[in-house]
């Protein structure tokens, strides 16, 4: 009986270690596009620039292709300039300054819209526009509003008796205009976000905190903001890795200036690339900004499974 019986057993596991590798190549063969997408798309240019950065890249360096081994001597020349300070801070306050205003301004709308009214969905749907126009396009409309002469909003403050603001010739109101622009541009996509995470609270939560005699503030503080914490921390988590690398609405209302007021580390690694031609410098700042960008977002996926760790 022992003999007979050993077959029947041996082929069921002959089988399902064969259905196993078939499983194991189809997962395969469905990751390497994917892979492949990610290694020529982005490990390619991360690690071209790595390698730029540590060399005394110029323009001469395209026709003869020497571009001699400087090691650090790059990092060490942005982080000895007097800008580098200047576009750090500029960059710092560009960065908490819009996230703040774009998510209390979303959160705000999120939580009105989260009521049903007539025309709620048509209204929701307008406030999308400044997030579905190109970036470009939205610089320009704002740089002309903000034209000491004859921009809409300086028109608005002469209208109620007020002097004029020099925003984009003056030192001290550049950076405020494009926060406010990058502001704007950016309300909609917290809107979105936090308006469908308003949407998966129940019902049945409110209606019980309110039997409880919890009032607007008290539901929105037990209720709506815990439960809405995974949310949060994914919107503005995206937010600060796109805020921190603007660049376009920067350079199309003031191109950095004036006097540097309104340099980012972006717009400072573009100047030094395409303007003084220090390619392996521009290199460098860009790797500073890509090595905050990912010391932000290893601490969101630390946040993100403690969180998780509690509601477990």
């Amino acid at each position: 009986m022992t003999l007979t019986a050993a077959p029947a057993v041996a082929a069921p596991s002959r089988a399902n270690r064969k259905s196993r590798r078939d499983n194991r190549f189809v997962a395969w063969a469905f990751l390497l596009p994917a892979l492949a997408y990610v290694v020529v798309f982005f490990g390619y240019p991360l690690a071209a620039n790595v390698v730029m950065s540590t060399q005394n890249y110029t323009v001469k360096s395209f026709y003869t292709g020497e571009a001699p081994f400087v090691g650090f001597a790059n990092y060490s020349a942005i982080l000895n300039n007097p800008l580098f300070t200047t576009s750090a801070l500029n960059t710092a306050l560009f960065t908490v300054g819009s996230l703040v205003f774009q998510f209390g301004l979303g959160l705000a709308l999120a939580v009105f819209f989260n009521g049903r009214f007539l025309g709620s969905a048509v209204l929701r749907s307008l406030l999308l526009l400044p997030w579905l126009l190109p970036l470009v396009v939205s610089g320009a409309i704002w740089r002309w509003m903000f034209d000491q002469d004859h921009g809409v909003l300086n028109a608005a403050l002469r209208a109620v008796g007020l002097d004029a603001v020099p925003w984009l010739s003056s030192t001290s109101w550049a950076l405020p205009a494009v926060i406010l622009t990058n502001i704007w541009i950016g309300i909609p996509f917290n809107l979105v976000i936090l308006h469908g995470g308003l949407r998966a609270i129940p019902d049945s939560l409110y209606e019980a905190a309110a039997l409880d005699g919890a009032g607007a503030w008290q539901r929105f503080r037990h209720v709506t903001w815990p439960l809405l914490r995974p949310v949060t921390g994914i919107v503005l988590m995206l937010g600060l890795v796109y805020t921190i690398k603007v660049f376009d609405v920067i350079m199309v209302v003031t191109g950095g200036g004036p006097a540097n007021a309104t340099q980012t580390l972006t717009t400072w690694s573009y100047r030094l690339s395409f303007q003084d031609f220090a390619f392996g410098q521009g290199a460098a700042v860009g790797n500073v900004l890509i090595v905050v960008a990912t010391v932000f977002g290893l601490l969101y996926l630390r946040s993100a499974k403690a969180t998780l760790a509690e509601a477990a």
